[in-house]
């Protein structure tokens, strides 16, 4: 039984839309051997024992049937599964046509003086890794994030910002990279934050995919939240 459950927020019969937990996979890799053989419940997994019709949905069938767009591991929030193969093209177009805005919730180590900023920094990969990076061209794309201080303050010696972030395309790890572009990484980000996170009792990193929006096949534009896990609610709680 999947430890780590997705929470539904949507559902009709072209898609659904749930809320992710932190911790748990949406699929796993097919560039990372070891990541194959691991036996880890997935997103994936889950989906095709609730949802078995997406088995034949999407372009990569045999590795991640039915995922349109993905989060990461240790990211929360709001998703997207199309149920079928018109609704998984019709949201691929969405996303190739910067027609679907997504909203996440960051908490950062340091202070962002700008209320608004703006990253323009193509991502590449960093050779011999998974990690990516804005100073290599190897298989840079270009990559554009716009950020919104919602709150500055200091917790226990820590100077903290609350941000909203608003990813402009969709690149692997996109918003934790241009954050520590400007130094300011993501509380809890092991792959790209301090090496000693000086809050440990969150558990994972303080990214959350807050809400999803998009036009429909008629036009109407929808829009999905999802509700932070408790432990980012707490924590902020008890820094105010």
């Amino acid at each position: 039984m999947l430890k780590l459950k997705p929470k539904l927020i949507h559902k009709n019969k072209d898609f659904i839309v749930i809320n992710k937990p932190a911790g748990l996979l949406v699929h796993k890799s097919v560039l990372n051997r070891e990541d194959l053989n691991k036996d880890e419940e997935t997103l994936v997994g889950w989906l095709l024992k609730k949802y078995p019709q997406i088995k034949n949905v999407g372009e990569d069938i045999i590795n991640r049937p039915g995922i349109v767009h993905r989060l990461d591991r240790e990211t929360s929030g709001v998703m997207i599964i199309p149920l079928n193969q018109k609704s998984f093209d019709h949201f691929k177009k969405l996303f190739q046509e910067h027609k679907i805005k997504k909203t996440y919730l960051v908490l950062v180590y340091g202070t962002v003086k700008s209320d608004r900023v703006v990253i323009d920094k193509p991502i590449g990969i960093k050779s011999g890794t998974t990690r990516r990076s804005v100073h290599c061209a190897r298989m840079a794309k270009d990559a554009t994030t716009e950020f919104e201080v919602v709150k500055r303050f200091r917790y226990k010696d820590q100077d903290l910002t609350l941000l909203k972030a608003y990813p402009k395309t969709g690149r692997t790890h996109q918003i934790r990279v241009h954050l520590a572009y400007i130094h300011c990484p993501v509380v809890g980000d092991k792959m790209y934050g301090r090496k000693n996170d000086m809050f440990p009792e969150i558990g994972h990193q303080f990214l959350h995919a807050e809400s999803i929006e998009f036009p429909d096949v008629k036009g109407k534009i929808l829009k999905f939240k999802a509700a932070p896990p408790k432990e980012l609610g707490s924590f902020l709680k008890s820094a105010e």
